[in-house]
């Protein structure tokens, strides 16, 4: 696969993450974190919210603090995304949750023309230049404003947490965080905590030297939007005039397909792991693409048979952003292409803990 086929495939993880992060989770990021009682359909508010102040809360308290902000209420904004190297991207959101789900529309106002509307782990894509539509279910990495269920993993361990004071974002007044990492594993992120909401309004990745290699913010924010789920899941379901695409995604595991680590890299788990065809042709090739991450950051590897048309016999090397590619030829064959909001050195050490199954 491509550098281009792979960050296709990938569905642009880095910017998916990214907004995630943004705008926190209402999903839990495993052990680090204890939850609240549930709403009705399961979906559960984190509980102690205003126990603490903001100068003495920890990293899991802090997130905490964001996991229970994207249900508390409805919003909708227009959010952009910068990069280091000048890139830059925008997008309006509307987001609404009644308990039972979680519904979202994110529009790109830059780029090619898309819409993508996420239900619970359902997310549709509208190409209106192509008039196609196309589907998928996504268990972790999801859309804006949703942080995946990572189980297994402790932030508290790999990140320590530093208020940096107040400013203000879209003219609210939120707390500047630091997320500060333990080792040269994973990036740091500063984020901006709207004060009365727990909602992130801002969010800078932040390399070793402190320079900020990618930039969210909302420009516009309305955190009394009338926003209602029911009318963003009508708008998905509008697919009448456009071709509906649905490749075909199996799920495994990586022991499944023969591939394990053979040492974990220190703090990242495995979140999913699936089998994703090219395109939605009956005879198309497939691709493994298995997910890890420490609960902020995220690595996806994939796997595929080695082509010596489209592969290249070195190894190839690029960045945007916060977001490090590698792709190389594996024993047996197999071209591997490595991507992650992580240092390069990460994915060099996934890529040399990864092996088959004996």
């Amino acid at each position: 696969m491509s550098t281009f086929g792979v960050i296709k495939a990938v569905g642009l993880v880095r910017y998916r993450w990214l907004m995630s992060l943004f705008a926190a989770a209402v999903c839990g990021l495993g052990g680090s974190v204890a939850m609240g009682a549930p709403l009705a359909g399961g979906i559960a508010i984190p509980s102690g919210d205003s126990l603490s102040s903001p100068a003495e809360r920890d990293v899991a308290q802090w997130v905490e603090r964001m996991q229970g902000a994207p249900c508390r209420k409805s919003y909708a904004g227009i959010f952009v995304v910068m990069s280091a190297n000048g890139a830059m991207s925008s997008s309006r959101i509307w987001h609404a949750c009644d308990g039972q789900q979680q519904m979202e529309r994110v529009e790109s106002l830059s780029g090619t023309p898309r819409t993508v509307f996420r239900r619970n782990d359902e997310v549709r894509t509208f190409l209106p230049q192509a008039r196609v539509v196309r589907t998928d279910r996504r268990d972790a990495a999801g859309l804006f404003p949703r942080v995946p269920l990572v189980s297994g993993t402790s932030i508290a361990q790999f990140y320590t947490s530093h208020l940096m004071g107040q400013e203000r974002v879209a003219g609210f007044v939120a707390d500047v965080v630091w997320f500060k990492p333990s080792d040269t594993l994973r990036f740091g992120y500063r984020l901006w905590i709207e004060r009365d909401s727990g909602l992130v309004v801002k969010l800078q990745t932040l390399g070793a030297d402190g320079r900020v290699l990618e930039q969210a913010a909302f420009s516009e924010l309305d955190l009394n939007a009338p926003v209602r789920a029911e009318q963003l899941s009508r708008l998905m379901e509008a697919t009448a005039g456009y071709k509906v695409v649905a490749p075909s995604v199996v799920k495994t595991t990586a022991k499944a397909e023969g591939w394990v680590l053979r040492q974990p890299v220190a703090g990242f788990v495995p979140v999913s792991c699936r089998r994703r065809a090219v395109s939605a042709a009956d005879d198309a090739p497939s691709v493994l693409q298995c997910l890890y991450s420490d609960g902020l950051a995220s690595v996806s590897l994939f796997l595929e048979p080695f082509d010596p048309l489209r592969h290249t016999a070195q190894p190839q090397i690029s960045g945007i952003g916060a977001t490090q590619l590698l792709a190389q030829r594996m024993p047996s064959d197999v071209w591997l292409t490595a991507v992650g909001e992580v240092p390069l050195p990460t994915l060099r050490l996934f890529a040399g803990q990864l092996e088959r199954s004996p």
